[in-house]
């Protein structure tokens, strides 16, 4: 037996070299110790980079550019506004400042979606899902639930969602890469169950703050309008697209405003209407 026999390894010419004896197990134990360490290296770094990937999925280099040049521009107003904003729910209910929620963002990825909270703590929200069951359904204008008086909202709560200022900690998602600044408005899992396959269509883009169903109507726009809209939008998108609805967002905010004045007006007088005949017959 040779030297290298005798150490446990068998070589005859041009034939591999095989091992044998107590030094092969060792040698293969050690080996596949080293396999099983590479590929749980190579899983975790595969992960990581599939989550970094995903943060920024479908978020093109001037989308992002847009999206911070946006964000440095209004910070200081920005954080001024939160801190004043912080501070009226703070004084107007007990609970926390922000509210979180899982939403559906682009091609179906849930993620935490963050807002200022408008109501009140453990709210009930089965008449939201069936509000909004209601509208997908039917044939009728996407008008807020909130536009009826809803008696969960706390102090404030009706105005910081009719401007859309509860909104503002949604920048935190911008940076995050889970939602841009132009978008279609990210949806809640139980109403991405109710939609139709075309409907899904909507999340081939990134959601946003702002977008063209928001600058297009509206709360005066059906859901399946709304659907088209973003839809468009998501073939559409582009730098100077974005720079239009941006610069139509605040007209259209002003209108929504007006918009639910008058129906909160016209429910009002429909209320007095109701009321007068009943107290002249009481009477």
């Amino acid at each position: 037996m040779n030297n290298a026999s005798s150490k446990g390894f068998r070589s005859s010419g041009s034939s591999p070299l095989v091992l044998e004896g107590p030094v092969a197990g060792t040698s293969l134990s050690r080996l596949l110790d080293g396999c099983a360490a590479l590929s749980v290296m190579d899983r975790l770094n595969a992960k990581e980079a599939e989550e970094k990937g995903r943060q920024v999925a479908g978020l093109p280099l001037w989308k992002r550019m847009l999206d911070f040049s946006i964000i440095l521009l209004l910070l200081p107003g920005l954080l001024i506004l939160s801190g004043v904003i912080s501070l009226l729910i703070v004084l107007g209910s007990k609970g926390p400042v922000l509210f979180r929620q899982r939403r559906v963002g682009y091609q179906g990825r849930t993620f935490t979606c963050y807002k200022f909270r408008t109501m009140q703590v453990n709210a009930d929200h089965a008449c939201h899902r069936g509000h909004t069951r209601h509208l997908i359904q039917s044939d009728k204008p996407m008008t807020k639930l909130d536009a009826r008086s809803d008696p969960r909202l706390i102090p404030f709560g009706a105005a910081l969602r009719a401007t859309g200022l509860d909104e503002l900690p949604q920048i935190i998602n911008v940076i995050r890469g889970e939602m841009s600044i132009v978008g279609p408005r990210p949806c809640i899992p139980y109403e991405y169950e109710v939609y139709e396959p075309w409907h899904r269509r909507r999340f081939d883009a990134v959601p946003g703050l702002t977008g063209l169903w928001q600058v297009s109507g509206k709360n005066r726009t059906t859901f399946d309008q709304m659907i088209r809209f973003d839809i468009q939008y998501s073939r559409r998108k582009s730098l100077w697209l974005d720079l239009k609805i941006i610069l139509k967002t605040l007209p259209a905010l002003v209108t929504q405003c007006l918009d639910i004045q008058a129906e909160r007006r016209r429910q009002a007088q429909t209320v007095r209407a109701t009321i007068k005949p009943f107290k002249a017959y009481n009477s």
